[in-house]
């Protein structure tokens, strides 16, 4: 969360106008496991009862991302196409600075 106060800061400073906010798409079922037989079943028996399908992981970053009235909101949560509560971590402005060195310092070598 504060790593996406420091990209809009970051970007502001070049003129450029961006959002930058956090979503999470919840628990959505994928192939990934395909090749995993007893994993991909455990997945599927299991996960029908709590995952989302790929549309639905899909919803609340659209929806954050086009509707109009996130235009200028950054920093921000989202979940379930409601805004929420990040975790305490997330909001951690000493972590997110240690966060943005060291995926600077990744970018740049």
């Amino acid at each position: 969360m504060e790593n996406n106060r420091e990209t809009v800061e970051y970007e502001q400073e070049d003129g450029v106008n961006i959002s930058a906010n956090a979503v999470h798409p919840g628990v959505v079922t994928t192939n990934l496991f395909r090749h995993r037989t007893i994993i991909n079943a455990l997945v599927k028996s299991i996960g029908r009862f709590v995952h989302k399908t790929v549309e639905q992981g899909a919803a609340t970053t659209c929806y954050v991302a086009l509707h109009s009235q996130f235009t200028g909101i950054s920093g921000k949560y989202f979940s379930n196409c409601n805004l929420d509560t990040p975790s305490s971590q997330a909001s951690n402005a000493e972590l997110a600075n240690k966060l943005w060195e060291f995926s600077s310092k990744i970018v740049s070598s």
